[in-house]
């Protein structure tokens, strides 16, 4: 991902794979994320559901662009699980999106490059079993306006990619909308427009995370 847009991939639900790597045991789980915290949580209750496993290594990537991201080795070697995990994530152009695999030993050592492809591949499995969907990052703008240009305002509505939240009626309407992060600010100027200058129009702070993950 190479700068802001409009939409970003993410996982539609959770997967699960398991391999086997001279005997140990490589249980993969994916997860749509909605940010760190909650990666940070699914993370922590998979440890405490796995308390009898080897290791929980696992990798994280949130945020519009993916701009956050986390691994985590879990006692490892240095780069050997958490890394080619996030690599698995990353490859795919996902955000949003945490990669937690559970290994319980074999008996028989790996070596450096066999972890590094023990946990990328489980990673990778659990991926290419996972359904992926486009999500559309949008902004969130109030609109305000009085009941007699109703029919202005929601021309301007209809002429965006723009989903209404919230409906308040004082002595005026009040609409909280979600509109195409690269339509907002062409949506406040033609509201203002349209309405000669009788609406107020605000942009509020982004969404950050996914609402549907």
């Amino acid at each position: 991902m190479s700068g802001p847009t409009d939409t970003y991939r993410t996982l539609a639900g959770p997967s699960r794979a398991e391999i086997k790597v001279k005997g140990s045991r490589f249980i993969a789980e994916a997860f749509p994320v909605p940010d760190a915290d909650a990666a940070e949580a699914r993370i922590a209750a998979l440890r405490k559901r796995e308390y009898n496993a080897t290791h929980v290594c696992s990798a994280y990537r949130v945020g519009r662009d993916g701009q956050t991201f986390r691994y985590h080795d879990d006692g490892e070697p240095s780069g050997t699980a958490g890394a080619p995990i996030l690599r698995q994530i990353e490859g795919r152009g996902l955000t949003n999106t945490l990669v937690a695999v559970t290994r319980y030993f074999g008996g028989t050592k790996l070596g450096t490059g066999g972890l590094v492809r023990a946990y990328g591949d489980a990673a990778a499995a659990a991926l290419d079993g996972a359904t992926l969907v486009e999500r559309v990052v949008r902004v969130p703008v109030r609109l305000q306006f009085a009941y007699a240009d109703t029919a202005p305002a929601m021309r301007t509505l209809e002429a965006f990619d723009a989903e209404i939240r919230e409906t308040r009626y004082t002595d005026d309407t009040e609409l909280l909308v979600a509109v195409r992060a690269s339509e907002a600010d062409a949506l406040i100027a033609r509201f203002i427009d349209h309405l000669a200058g009788r609406g107020r129009a605000e942009r509020l702070e982004d969404e950050a995370s996914d609402p549907e993950a």
